[in-house]
């Protein structure tokens, strides 16, 4: 019925404008139909869209659909960010203090006062190395003549207000290492890792240890045990900002070998002030200790805070970069607070829905279909995209003046991170055409972005998004599926 309607719509745009339909478009969607029809996707919801970047109709299947989009989301956050920021946009981070100096004393506090850096302390590759961090931190200090601390070394991270995680998330999620929130001073991207073994035999306890960073302010509890063999790593963290305790609950299978878990740290301040407070006192200057605005209510402020300099995170470029290419839910969050922090004042979610939406405008794009946007990297099961709203928004970010570091943010299949297994046996010329963000959870499978053509103009560029939902297949027979939509859409520019 699809087809038939599709038909009529060639025909009647035939008459109207030859350039509103593309030549192959018949062609292209018998292909996708076809695909779509597999066994594997029929118990599935599908929505697939395909165009050209001069607005010519490829495939149409249920295109205004609105499904779960997973971490495609991210291409909205990443996008929405350089648009408005641009690929040079850094986050600061401030040293500041109150209180007097007098002779290299200080009677007061010294504050890290965070604007919402997302690599401030990361292992990853962007980030700057935490030691020389510390080191700089460092130097500002000694620079003000300060050789001792007669207070603490306090972790301020009220840049960012409201609640650190979007309120659709699910509560087992916001344990894990990917539904840490963003904070306005992060540490480590808010995570806190476990050393984890499993016991002799069924039923007996796991051995378990927090690894890093430390956080002797944490009551950590266990109730979890060893599983059957085969049954994996079901363990999930219980915890919230509301008091420094966190709960491991599962099983870990009696079969695994020796791992490190990651779970979130709701005190990313408080650490990040503990281990700078460390660094210090390593090199010779001494405090009281170390606390956060939250979690320590018993240091008291001396006056307004002088600020006694800032350093930066890597490049907006880079950190979205990173964020298309390991699907970093902290950093796509970040970005999408920040929009609201710069242009609302505040980067509770509220306040960055309105903030997206002024940028979509500014896009010349129609909000009032085919989206409902809950959070920034996807997590969130509330979303609703269309496969059109993927389309119309990759169109328009194509007049965007950093579109090309924007596209250049996605990856390819077969590259390292989160499509490393898509499209294995396809020539590399034609991977390298594909510019795509994944996006998968439970009975969820999409992909959207650009096909780069080989020759020709910007505009025969092909822009796509297929999304599958309610999906009970196994990902080794979907993925194939839709590895064979983007290769054939390929063969079309």
């Amino acid at each position: 019925m699809k087809r038939f309607f599709l038909t009529i719509y060639i025909l009647v745009c035939g008459l109207m404008s030859v350039a509103q339909v593309h030549p192959k478009a018949e062609e292209a969607q018998a292909a996708a139909e076809s695909i779509a029809s597999d066994p594997a996707l029929s118990q599935a919801v599908i929505s697939i869209c395909a165009r050209t970047g001069d607005g010519r109709i490829l495939v149409d299947i249920d295109a205004d659909n609105m499904l779960v989009p997973a971490s495609n989301m991210k291409l909205i956050s990443t996008g929405a960010a350089i648009h408005r920021f641009g690929p040079e946009y850094r986050f600061e981070t401030a040293i500041g203090y109150d209180g007097e100096i007098t002779g290299g004393v200080l009677d007061g506090n010294i504050y890290i006062i965070g604007g919402g850096d997302p690599t401030l302390g990361s292992k990853d590759s962007i980030a700057t190395a935490l030691e020389r961090t510390f080191s700089q931190w460092e130097a500002m200090i000694r620079k003000a003549g300060i050789r001792q601390i007669k207070g603490r070394i306090i972790g301020d991270g009220r840049f960012f207000e409201g609640m650190a995680e979007e309120p659709t998330w699910l509560w087992n999620d916001i344990g894990t290492y990917y539904g840490a929130g963003a904070t306005g001073l992060m540490f480590y991207e808010n995570m806190q890792s476990f050393s984890v073994s499993a016991g002799k035999a069924v039923g007996d306890p796991i051995k378990i240890s927090p690894s890093y960073p430390e956080a002797p302010w944490m009551d950590f509890r266990y109730a979890c045990s060893t599983g059957e063999e085969g049954t994996g790593d079901m363990l999930y963290m219980y915890t919230s900002d509301l008091a420094p305790v966190a709960e491991i609950r599962g099983t870990f299978g009696v079969d695994r070998a020796a791992k490190r878990v990651d779970c979130s740290n709701k005190f990313p301040e408080y650490t990040c002030a503990h281990y700078f407070r460390n660094h210090l006192k390593n090199n010779g200057i001494q405090s009281e200790g170390a606390g956060d605005y939250r979690l320590d209510t018993d240091w008291k402020g001396n006056g307004p805070v002088s600020i006694l300099g800032k350093t930066c995170s890597p490049s907006l470029k880079r950190i979205i970069f990173e964020t298309n290419h390991a699907s970093n839910n902290l950093y796509a969050e970040t970005l999408l607070r920040i929009l609201g922090k710069k242009i609302q004042g505040s980067a509770e979610y509220e306040a960055s829905y309105i903030a997206l939406e002024g940028i979509m405008k500014d896009l010349g794009i129609d909000t009032s279909r085919g989206a409902d946007i809950q959070d920034g990297s996807g997590l969130s099961r509330q979303n609703y995209i269309s496969s059109d709203f993927f389309c119309r928004f990759l169109e328009a970010m194509m007049h965007s003046p950093y579109f090309e570091d924007y596209v250049n943010s996605l990856p390819s299949p077969g590259s390292e991170g989160t499509l490393l297994y898509n499209m294995k046996s396809y020539p590399e010329q034609t991977k390298e055409r594909i510019k795509v963000k994944s996006g998968s959870m439970n009975g969820v499978r999409c992909y959207s972005g650009y096909i780069i053509p080989s020759e020709g103009t910007k505009e025969e560029t092909i822009i796509f998004s297929m999304m599958v939902n309610n999906c009970t297949s196994p990902t080794w027979k979907v993925r194939p599926l839709l590895d064979k939509l983007m290769g054939t859409l390929a063969s079309y520019n």
